[in-house]
């Protein structure tokens, strides 16, 4: 089975199962195995940190279980506490993997311009309280993309065995008070999406010219731009599979999704 989950990662420390922590993954495969009547565990399209969010994460799983679609999404909603829900559910061939069948992912962050901070989105964007450059921000994020090591991304303590990775579409795009930063990649490293927000924020309070993104890149330095963006603002927003298996696909963050059909 394949399903297409939606989270408020603020609930949670993060996608992953950890003992006597709250996670995402956990939740979900407690609720599954109730329905299935027999213990399920899942794999998730990507290990989404500690306060990210997702509105399209893809998770799969075997079960010997035979149960309807809808009672999966509906019976394991009933299960899951406000802040996870499952938003549909499919067969899927017997070969296909959440994670490892993905040919890319698709992540907005989201920025909100205000002069106080925010209440009703707390924790569910990052703020800004100065105006941003988002063309600027925009033009020096072209620098990132196609294949490239991106050591100066990714975090100190991520496990992956290659710094590379392929960037196909980057674009920051303002919508009233919001600046988005849409990335497409293959893959992503550990905090990768958080880092080139941090370095694109600081081109966008004009603390950095827009070169400057692109000679990070090459520094191959994790050290050269700074603290990690929050995670409040991150959304897991689309995992594309190909053609060879076409899933439900791109859901922009509601705060987005009601500004109209802008993607």
């Amino acid at each position: 089975m394949a399903l297409g989950i939606e989270y408020d990662g603020s609930s949670y420390c993060g996608w992953q199962r950890q003992p006597g922590q709250p996670t995402v993954q956990a939740a979900l495969e407690r609720a599954l195995s109730s329905i299935a009547d027999e213990s399920v565990r899942s794999v998730a399209s990507g290990r989404t940190d500690a306060g990210v969010h997702a509105t399209s994460q893809v998770v799969s799983f075997a079960t010997g279980a035979r149960r309807s679609a809808d009672a999966w999404v509906r019976g394991t909603n009933s299960l899951t506490e406000a802040s996870l829900a499952v938003q549909w559910a499919l067969d899927v061939p017997a070969q296909f993997h959440a994670r490892y069948s993905a040919t890319a992912r698709r992540y907005h962050y989201v920025i909100m311009e205000s002069h106080a901070r925010p209440t009703v989105l707390d924790r569910r964007v990052t703020w800004s309280r100065v105006a941003l450059d988002a063309a600027a921000m925009h033009r020096a994020g072209q620098a990132l993309i196609g294949e490239h090591d991106f050591t100066t991304f990714r975090a100190a303590s991520c496990q992956s065995a290659t710094p590379y990775r392929c960037v196909h579409m980057l674009a920051v795009r303002r919508f009233a008070d919001f600046v988005v930063i849409d990335v497409v990649a293959n893959a992503f490293l550990h905090h990768m999406v958080r880092n080139i927000a941090s370095a694109l924020l600081a081109v966008g309070r004009g603390e950095r010219p827009e070169r400057w993104v692109g000679e990070m890149l090459l520094a191959c330095d994790r050290e050269r731009i700074g603290a990690t963006a929050p995670p409040d603002g991150l959304y897991l927003v689309e995992v594309r599979y190909g053609s060879a298996l076409e899933l439900p696909g791109f859901r922009a963050p509601p705060m987005l999704g009601a500004l109209g059909d802008i993607w």
